[in-house]
Formats: C-alpha cells, sequence, structure tokens
C-alpha cells in the first residue's frame, strides 16, 4: 500500500490522522530521519502532503515517508 493511501485512510475512515507520528528522511536530522506529528499535516496532495512548520508550509513527497505510526503503533513501514 503507498503511504498516501494510508494517511487517507487515517484522516478520512479511522480519524486518527491527528494522533498519528510520520517518519520521514530529512538530511542533517539525526539518523537522517524526522518525525512530523500528524497534527501538523494539512494537505494531502497526489505526490506530495503539506505540512504546517514553524517558518510556514513545507511539501513533502511521500517517497521520503519511511514509516506512519498512530499511537505508538506501526500502521506502515517501508520494506
Amino acid at each position: 500500500m503507498h503511504p498516501r493511501e494510508v494517511l487517507n485512510r487515517l484522516k478520512w475512515y479511522e480519524k486518527t490522522l491527528e494522533r498519528a507520528t510520520v517518519a520521514i528522511v530529512h538530511r542533517g536530522a539525526p539518523a537522517d530521519i524526522k518525525e512530523i506529528a500528524g497534527n501538523r499535516i494539512k494537505r494531502l496532495g497526489r505526490g506530495f502532503m503539506t505540512v504546517e512548520q514553524p517558518g510556514g508550509e513545507v511539501e513533502i513527497p511521500y517517497h521520503r515517508i519511511v514509516k506512519i505510526a498512530v499511537n505508538g503503533k506501526v500502521v506502515w513501514e517501508r520494506s
């Protein structure tokens, strides 16, 4: 399953996107991984998600997602 499909399911069907954590590849972060709280995800576009950051909104491509968890339980992970 594609990470976009998982995020859409969490947002529209399970209503748990607010409690999700999305781990992405982020060069320069510890171990090159950064976690994003689901409540900071503003839009789920075709090729990227829009995330609210302190300096404004940022578009993050889905191919950078490595793991999605809800309440600490992994619901999707890149193989």
